[in-house]
């Protein structure tokens, strides 16, 4: 981004940011990223380890500075203003780090004081009742998925107007993964805007609305989840009364021939308009044929193919 470009925070978006860049020496993480998420929002934040996540919601909180570029949280520069950026968020990193020798409620008690106080405790104990987490034992006596736990309830605790959670589900059990995404859309239906990455497709597309999809460093892709799905391949089973030539079918324009037994079936796989195998369809003789949406993960796929 220009520098003599003045970017005005947005008064409907919750995050704002342009022409983010960052480097690690000569490692270049963010490539001029820009990105908009609108106040009340699930936005989903989806690319492989090392494509540039965690490195993004530590620049938005002003835990690193970026190069360059410009963002604001609430309207907020967290460059200019880090104490009320981080009053007003929920963090939770993709590594949380704990006082070992403190027990559960301690170290919640130690995250509600450095947050002055901020943090009805009695939502706290409701918190920890819900996630089935004991609050006496000491935290080096917890597995992956409890301190898991523990961080979530830091997050959530003081019950922030947005959240940034990188990975909020990871190690938890199918039914505590369910029990966290119901806290969050509790959250959002109480005005919260919910920012969190995640490699659990699954769960992206039932919570999401909108996604940006990051690549090495640069979104290649800002989109509603049934956006996406609509633009995405579509994969067709078609059945024949008697056995048929198909090899033509693999010459359309957008089509691939994926399997086929016989000449009597054949499982194609199409990107884009389907009208010429439709045409092409309608001088065989077929019998039926089923149509299959991809899932989310198969779309993020595609975006990460050589």
């Amino acid at each position: 981004m220009n520098a003599s470009q003045a970017v005005t925070p947005g008064k409907d978006l919750a995050i704002q940011v342009r022409g983010l860049t960052k480097s690690y020496g000569k490692v270049r993480a963010l490539h001029g990223i820009d990105l908009e998420v609108k106040r009340g929002e699930i936005f989903g934040f989806l690319g492989p380890n090392g494509a540039g996540k965690t490195t993004t919601i530590r620049c938005l909180l002003d835990m690193i500075r970026p190069d360059g570029g410009k963002a604001f949280l609430l309207g907020l520069d967290p460059q200019a203003e880090p104490v009320a950026v981080q009053a007003l968020s929920g963090y939770l990193p993709g590594e949380m780090q704990f006082f070992d020798n403190l027990t559960v409620e301690r170290q919640l008690r130690f995250f509600r004081d450095m947050r002055g106080g901020r943090a009805d405790w009695s939502y706290v104990q409701q918190l920890a009742e819900r996630l089935d987490l004991d609050l006496k034992p000491q935290i080096k006596n917890l597995s992956k998925g409890n301190k898991q736990k523990v961080g979530v309830i830091q997050a959530l605790m003081h019950r922030p107007e947005l959240f940034l959670l990188d990975e909020p589900t990871i190690g938890l059990d199918p039914l505590m993964q369910q029990e966290v995404l119901a806290l969050l859309r509790e959250a959002n239906a109480a005005g919260a805007t919910v920012f969190f990455s995640s490699h659990i497709m699954s769960e992206v597309e039932t919570l999401a609305g909108r996604v940006a999809i990051i690549r090495a460093g640069e979104i290649v892709e800002v989109a509603g989840i049934e956006t996406l799905t609509r633009r995405a391949l579509n994969r067709i089973t078609v059945r024949f009364k008697k056995p048929v030539e198909m090899t033509d079918l693999g010459k359309l324009p957008g089509v691939e021939i994926l399997a086929q037994a016989d000449g009597s079936s054949v499982t194609l796989q199409v990107q884009g308009d389907m009208e010429n195998l439709i045409q092409a369809l309608g001088r065989l003789p077929v019998l039926d044929l089923e149509t299959e949406r991809p899932s989310l993960e198969e779309i993020f796929l595609t975006y990460y193919q050589k």
